[in-house]
């Protein structure tokens, strides 16, 4: 009989946690006269997509990848409209997609997820042909990921840090959007299009996003005056950002943004340098990945003070 093909792509420097129990966790987790496997890690920016690429072409059944959402895009990205399926276990920052399919933190239930076999087939989407699996946007989160790319050290208090300082350096832009329905202008202080329901750490941009439906959720939100910060705040924790009187919500298959100036992008967290147009698309299940059956979501508590919410999502 022949064995399933297992490729367990590790990013060494993701997160703040060590990985060097993974590749002994995993060969014991998987029956041996079933699977073969081999480990790979990841040295340099886009290996990942690399490897993944050349599992695909040598016909591995699994993909997993051992990191953070960049890791996880780095591989996905490699593995659309394939056959070969992503297994997630997550060791980054934020760990956005595998929260979103309720793939749990802790890397032994993680593994057990995948080998329990349960299949979802979601959707992708592409900013001028970047492609992301949570969430792209222009405007205040694009600011922040390009100064927490330059952290030495990645973590949720560096992540604060960066906001923190950030609030008070970022201008809002004028934006023209226009998508499925019409278009429309705006100044906004940030610019969203959600796959994914967050951006990770439990920090819901986009509360009623389907991953499945072919769709993307367009958040915008409006320029905030600094008394509407922590109210705003708290509302991305507690998963009540759509009521913001600030907020726009839009659903579209296709966007397309127009600003003045030429700048960045983020990607599933991840900044890029883009130009003044940016051509955003859904692609309707195209990826395959291993996830948990649907879990019924524990109810967030609307009382939640931003004290809690914010030392609830340090873990602290």
């Amino acid at each position: 009989m022949e064995k399933t093909k297992v490729c367990v792509i590790i990013n060494p420097v993701s997160g703040t946690e060590s990985k060097k129990y993974i590749p002994e966790e995993v060969a014991s987790a998987f029956d041996q006269t079933k699977f073969d496997i081999i480990i790979r890690i990841t040295g340099y920016p886009g290996h990942a997509t690399e490897i993944a690429k050349e599992a695909v072409k040598e016909k591995f059944a699994y993909v997993l990848t051992v990191g953070g959402d960049g890791t996880v895009n780095e591989v996905a990205k490699a593995l659309v409209n394939t056959d070969t399926i992503l297994g997630i276990i997550p060791f980054g920052s934020g760990n956005g997609l595998a929260r979103d399919l309720h793939i749990s933190m802790d890397s032994e239930k993680a593994i057990k997820t995948i080998l329990d076999g349960n299949i979802r087939t979601i959707d992708y989407g592409s900013a001028n042909e970047h492609i992301f699996f949570c969430t792209c946007g222009v405007g205040f989160d694009a600011f922040i990921s390009d100064k927490f790319a330059e952290e030495k050290k990645r973590g949720p208090l560096g992540y604060v840090r960066n906001i923190v300082e950030g609030v008070i350096e970022f201008r809002s832009e004028e934006y023209e959007i226009t998508h499925d329905e019409g278009t429309l202008s705006e100044r906004a202080f940030l610019l969203t299009c959600a796959n994914a329901s967050q951006y990770g750490n439990e920090v819901y941009i986009a509360p009623g996003a389907d991953m499945e439906d072919g769709k993307m959720n367009v958040s915008i939100l409006k320029p905030l005056n600094p008394n509407e910060i922590p109210q705003t705040t708290l509302q991305l924790f507690t998963k009540n950002i759509d009521k913001n009187s600030k907020m726009i919500s839009l659903l579209s298959s296709s966007l397309t943004i127009k600003r003045k100036e030429a700048g960045i992008l983020h990607v599933d967290g991840e900044p890029v340098k883009t130009g003044k147009d940016i051509e955003v698309k859904i692609y309707h299940k195209g990826l395959k990945v291993f996830a948990p059956l649907q879990v019924e979501e524990k109810p967030v508590k609307e009382k939640e003070n931003i004290f809690s919410a914010i030392t609830r999502w340090l873990n602290v």
